[in-house]
């Protein structure tokens, strides 16, 4: 059933290249808001001025602009809770923790990393936890002072509740963390800088979210965020607590979780290669998520009507390279043409093209485009397809020729020459049957008949249909090309 209350908010930090585990936590987020006719936060995390950059700041809104994943409230767009960048909200955060240290929620921790570091090791060897022991909790006035005197920093921490901690997970179901496990926390740094642990909840309150989906990775600090969202609903900060559902980890090679620093973990690496939106989209679905058990092609707007949190799957997701390359073959198959040649566009001009923008013929490529499409993975595959037409002479690949100039080229290229010079060109069927004939004259079946025939005209061993584009590139050039071909055969 929709809930067009329902809030979400996608969060990221603006540090280096978005990756698909990213893009995926979005399109869940949106997918959920945009099902339930609720609402898409988009904030930006940068309170960590050393890491952040503005640069990888607007990649992140161009890439959000790209994949059509829209927000509701955010940068650019604006909304009843702004300002949506963590950076520009200092002084609530400052404000917040203040609030918690005057009610008891908090406190000041004295304790140096050495101290820290010797309570934890003893810990460990005593076989106990070996979080954080709250040695701090209950200073009295005098050693505050006394810590103050000496010029000890200090940082702000969480005072945890000393029982259980239980929620409902929307993905993993019911989860209870106990005390020894969710020690207290810090909130701000000695410097006054507030933690991800503070602002992110406190902008989550403030923002008025219903549900947070978000990574497994931070499955373990969901405890710590709901004794908090407790404190702030008691200081009047917070309505409520929101809903959790914490999505599974995406998997790269080796079994490990894919990282920033996998090859294929960036975005930018698909766009490049012509992804479709719509294509890693759909693809980056499945990872957690299944639409039915007999489909997996399917449109985003599809996606948005089935989607639901019941259906998110809590075992790890494999990212499958091949898979998504075939999906997205798939969503470019279903562009109706127009849309299509439109979409290959970038790629048939520099720096992708090997040929000079005056060379490039656009009804020849009106033309190819509709075979085209049937045979690409992804759209920078389409430049190397179909160069043949616009250059003025194929591209030479030694590998390729030595491949398919085998037995007696010469005299297969001389007799399928004379075939074509003679073929009706305005029907590709006639000019196969040339090819063939000077198969069948040569003993050959037509696979090995056109193999020449293909890397002399085109310069390559693969490619889109060969009669089609024998046709479309024209009499005079085929000819030209079978001719130059066989004088490099010494014929």
């Amino acid at each position: 059933m929709a809930n067009a209350n329902v809030r979400v908010r996608f969060c990221p930090s603006p540090t280096g290249n978005p990756h698909v585990g990213l893009v995926r936590t979005a399109l869940f987020n949106w997918a959920y808001a945009r099902h339930n006719g609720g609402a898409m936060v988009f904030r930006i995390e940068d309170t960590d001025a050393a890491r952040d950059s503005e640069e990888s700041y607007n990649q992140l809104l161009d890439s959000m602009r790209w994949l059509g994943l829209d927000w509701d409230e955010g940068p650019e767009v604006g909304g009843p809770h702004g300002p949506y960048r963590q950076s520009q909200r200092m002084d609530i955060y400052k404000d917040v923790a203040e609030k918690l240290l005057a009610a008891g929620h908090a406190y000041r921790c004295y304790c140096t990393a050495l101290e820290l570091e010797a309570r934890r090791d003893a810990a460990r060897a005593a076989g106990k936890p070996s979080g954080y022991d709250g040695k701090c909790r209950t200073l009295t006035a005098e050693q505050k002072a006394a810590y103050d005197a000496e010029g000890r920093e200090s940082i702000v921490r969480f005072k945890m509740p000393e029982e259980p901690i239980t929620f409902t997970d929307l993905v993993r179901g019911e989860l209870t963390f106990t005390p020894d496990n969710v020690p207290d926390y810090g909130i701000v740094r000695a410097n006054g800088a507030p933690l991800y642990t503070l602002v992110n909840p406190v902008d989550d309150a403030l923002m008025e979210i219903t549900h947070v989906l978000r990574g497994e990775d931070l499955l373990s600090s969901t405890p710590r965020q709901i004794a908090l969202y407790k404190a702030l609903i008691e200081l009047g900060i917070a309505k409520e607590i929101p809903s959790f559902g914490h999505l599974p980890y995406v998997m790269g090679e080796g079994n490990k979780k894919l990282s920033k620093r996998d090859p294929q973990a960036s975005l930018n690496l698909y766009r490049e290669r012509g992804f479709l939106p719509e294509g890693l989209l759909n693809y980056l679905s499945l990872l957690g998520w299944s639409f039915s058990a007999d489909q997996d092609i399917f449109t985003i707007p599809e996606m948005v009507a089935k989607f639901d949190l019941a259906d998110v799957n809590a075992n790890p997701a494999r990212f499958d390279l091949k898979k998504a390359e075939s999906i997205n073959a798939d969503h470019i198959r279903m562009l109706d043409v127009k849309a299509f040649t439109a979409a290959c566009e970038p790629w048939l001009k520099a720096p992708h093209a090997n040929w000079a923008p005056e060379q490039f013929d656009q009804a020849a490529w009106e033309a190819i485009a509709p075979h085209a499409q049937t045979r690409l993975t992804v759209l920078s595959d389409i430049t190397a397809n179909v160069d043949f037409l616009f250059l003025d002479e194929p591209v030479e690949d030694e590998a390729s020729w030595a491949k398919a100039m085998k037995g007696d080229p010469a005299a297969l290229l001389s007799t399928a020459r004379a075939g074509l010079e003679a073929a009706d060109w305005t029907s590709p069927e006639s000019l196969k049957e040339a090819v063939l004939a000077a198969g069948e004259a040569h003993g050959l079946k037509l696979g090995k008949a056109q193999a020449p025939v293909r890397v002399a005209v085109t310069g390559r061993t693969v490619g889109l249909p060969l009669f089609e584009s024998l046709e479309i590139l024209g009499k005079e050039k085929t000819l030209s090309r079978i001719d130059a071909a066989l004088v490099k055969l010494g014929a």
